[in-house]
C-alpha cells in the first residue's frame, strides 16, 4: 500500500469511532509517520502531548498534542487489508485513550494494547 493509500485508510478508521471517543478531543492532530525515530522501538503509534489528567499544566498557545500512526510498522505485521484495518483501528483508540489518561497497564487490562 502507498503513503496515500495508508493515509485514507487512517482517516476511515478515524470516521469509524464513536462520536463519545472523539467528541472531547482537543487540540489534537493525526499524523501518519513512516517510522519510530527511536529505530530499536516497532512503535504502531504514540501520544505526544498532555492528557487530561495532566491538563492543569497545559496552557494558552500550546502548540497542539499529536497521534501519531507508524505506516511501516503496520505494514510490517499485517497480511492483508482487514488486518490492517484492524490493527490501526487499535492504535488509534490505544493513543486516544492515552489522551484520556489511561495508561499502558490499564490498556492491557482492557485488551487494547
Amino acid at each position: 500500500m502507498d503513503d496515500d493509500g495508508f493515509e485514507r485508510l487512517v482517516i476511515e478508521e478515524l470516521d469509524r469511532l464513536p462520536d463519545d471517543m472523539v467528541a472531547g478531543l482537543d487540540n489534537v492532530v493525526f499524523v501518519v509517520e513512516a517510522r519510530s525515530e527511536n529505530p530499536d522501538e516497532e512503535l504502531f503509534g504514540l501520544y505526544d502531548g498532555w492528557s487530561l489528567t495532566e491538563r492543569d499544566r497545559y496552557g494558552m498557545g500550546e502548540l497542539p498534542d499529536r497521534i501519531i500512526v507508524y505506516r511501516e510498522a503496520h505494514l510490517n505485521v499485517c497480511e492483508d487489508e482487514a488486518a490492517l484495518r484492524d490493527e490501526v483501528h487499535t492504535t488509534l483508540v490505544h493513543e486516544i485513550a492515552h489522551f484520556y489518561g489511561i495508561d499502558d497497564d490499564r490498556l492491557h487490562e482492557l485488551g487494547w494494547a
